[in-house]
């Protein structure tokens, strides 16, 4: 890992850059989606066959498939999935809104209605490999907000079928029904709808580039939760910190993907130093060690400050998608974080107690974005309507006001619409 001095280099050399759609990439998903826009089903079943190896026939898996993956599992995970789908239905559950209603002065009601979508979908990557918490924390949050449909997606492998463990997740989380394709043609299948697929107002969940590009080029026909990139985690300690549990836990977001990044702030340069050293010797007991070597050598930083105000100031800035507080009291700097997706706070919260197991979502902002967005929630799949009654004489008190604000902006036509009711003309 580089090892920086926060004072003897820029803010863009601490953090890692954004990845973009490459040209080519932004080219074939274009092709992609005008095809399964125009061919719908026979354009998903040749992609199908290129891109994943199988024939698929029907694409909608079916109720028998579904149990029979949920035996399949065996008893260990069915019950780490109900466990976790509940605790992530506890902490979702308090994120339901309701309307509201003002009647406050006489003759006018206003309010704001709370409106569950029709349809949501949601992509599960496939692949090399399987991720059924994805499924749980993009399955759940929709449910309880009350929208009709959940729509699954997810990539067959080469004998058309779906991971058990997936499928098992799907049932967890009350999704049942599930499509198997994968790739950018499923976000056009979703965005568009064809003769198996139906269109959804929403699509959520991560993916590769193509995925990304593809969900990126359909918002505005659908609603989209974000543009993913590459995970993150920034870590913030100081010099008495358990220096192996630190390097754990940055390792734990560089085994994602060779374009992770693992971020440690710390006033400590004997800390820098122990964490690095502590990696290294980390990176050679991990299964996906090849991805982690690459991430940490490509995307790494521990970067050195004079204080902790600086530490946090810098990482306000990165806005990461994990950020750990591996200090003491941990509480009493939860309101210095400005920008981050998820906070970890204290020696027992590594980041995977989110990932899986607290309840919190794991789909969260990445590259900088949680400057400006949220987690995904159950807020992402519900929609705000207002509504409002005057009576006669509260609109007869609010016609000159009315009437001489649409004249300021030129528009006689607002004011002649109000002026009408009251047997005049502007």
């Amino acid at each position: 890992m580089k090892i920086l001095k926060s004072r003897e280099v820029t803010l863009d050399e601490m953090r890692t850059v954004p990845i973009q759609s490459s040209n080519e990439i932004d080219a074939r998903v274009s092709e992609i989606i005008e095809n399964v826009r125009l061919r719908g089903d026979e354009a998903l079943k040749e992609y199908t066959r290129a891109f994943d190896g199988a024939d698929i026939a029907d694409f909608a898996v079916s109720r028998t498939e579904i149990d029979e993956a949920w035996e399949a599992v065996g008893d260990k995970l069915r019950t780490l999935l109900t466990r976790a789908a509940q605790n992530i239905r506890d902490f979702h559950a308090h994120q339901k809104r309701e309307g509201f209603v003002v009647s406050e002065k006489p003759g006018i009601t206003l309010g704001q209605r709370v409106i569950p979508l029709k349809r949501a979908g949601i992509y599960v990557p496939g692949g090399t490999a399987s991720y059924p918490s994805t499924v749980l924390m993009n399955g759940i949050p929709p449910a309880i907000a009350g929208v009709g449909q959940v729509v699954m997606v997810t990539p067959p492998g080469k004998d058309g079928k779906i991971a058990p463990a997936i499928l098992a997740a799907a049932r967890a989380a009350g999704v049942d029904t599930i499509f198997k394709a994968g790739g950018a043609q499923a976000i056009a299948a979703l965005a568009y709808g064809t003769k198996s697929i139906p269109r959804v107002d929403k699509i959520v969940g991560p993916g590769n580039a193509y995925v990304a590009t593809a969900k990126r080029k359909v918002y505005g026909l659908v609603d989209i939760d974000m543009v993913a990139g590459p995970s993150e985690i920034l870590i913030i300690a100081e010099g008495d910190t358990n220096v192996d549990r630190v390097a754990a836990d940055l390792l734990s977001q560089a085994e994602h993907d060779a374009l992770s990044s693992a971020i440690l702030i710390t006033t400590s340069e004997s800390l820098a130093n122990a964490v690095r050293d502590r990696v290294e010797a980390r990176l050679d007991g991990l299964l996906r060690r090849d991805i982690a070597r690459r991430s940490i050598d490509g995307n790494g930083r521990i970067i050195i400050v004079e204080s902790l105000d600086e530490a946090f100031e810098i990482a306000n800035e990165i806005a990461p998608e994990h950020l750990e507080i591996c200090l003491e009291e941990p509480f009493n700097y939860l309101g210095r974080v400005r920008n981050a997706g998820s906070v970890f706070l204290g020696d027992n919260a590594p980041e995977a107690l989110g990932d899986y197991w607290a309840g919190l979502n794991h789909t969260l902002p990445t590259s900088g974005t949680a400057r400006f967005s949220s987690p995904l929630s159950v807020d992402d799949f519900v929609k705000k309507s207002q509504f409002v009654y005057y009576s006669r004489d509260a609109l007869g008190e609010a016609a000159d006001d009315i009437i001489a604000f649409a004249e300021t902006e030129g528009l006689t036509g607002h004011a002649q619409s109000v002026a009408a009711r009251f047997g005049g003309n502007v």
